[in-house]
């Protein structure tokens, strides 16, 4: 329950600006309930990265298992991408990983070892393809899946602070777009 409600408080306000009064009013818990299941504000910071982005995890895996062809799983999570806003407060890898950059190694950590799941999502649906003989050899899995990735983070980041949906469109129907140039 306090990672939970934690949770979506420290997504929107980051670490830093996360008090611990923050997370009691949300919680209605006192400091001693709060500390008395965690050692301090740091490790409710790292369970908290970690309930986001398993909830995300699940959702983007159930998207993509629906698909019966590696096209189908592919564009089946772009499209989740292009019509569904993340957690509120944004996306969790992108919030975090700014904010752990420079000033909490084990968070970045952590959201080094999330983004290369969420990378290896991709280049699994890709070697998926190639090995069906969906999608052609010239592909390059890990680089498509890397720039999918850090192309819709991009696109994530421009439809907060434009608050306009023009980016992450224009994003999802260009890869698409280059992706159907390799199906056989």
């Amino acid at each position: 329950m306090i990672i939970e409600k934690s949770a979506l408080i420290i997504n929107k306000k980051g670490m830093a600006g996360t008090t611990l009064s923050d997370i009691m009013d949300a919680t209605k818990l006192a400091k001693g309930g709060i500390y008395g299941n965690f050692q301090s504000k740091d490790e409710i910071y790292v369970e908290s990265f970690f309930y986001l982005t398993q909830s995300l995890s699940d959702t983007l895996d159930t998207i993509a298992e629906k698909g019966k062809t590696a096209k189908e799983k592919l564009f089946s999570l772009l499209d989740f991408y292009k019509g569904n806003k993340p957690a509120e407060g944004g996306c969790p890898l992108l919030n975090f990983g700014v904010e752990a950059d420079d000033t909490h190694p084990e968070m970045k950590a952590h959201v080094k070892m999330a983004i290369r799941a969420s990378q290896k999502r991709i280049f699994n649906i890709i070697m998926l393809g190639i090995a069906e003989k969906e999608v052609s050899p010239d592909i390059h899995p890990k680089n498509f899946s890397l720039k999918v990735f850090a192309t819709i983070e991009g696109a994530i980041l421009c439809r907060r602070v434009f608050a306009s949906d023009d980016q992450m469109n224009l994003v999802i129907d260009s890869i698409k777009q280059e992706f159907e140039i390799y199906l056989m």
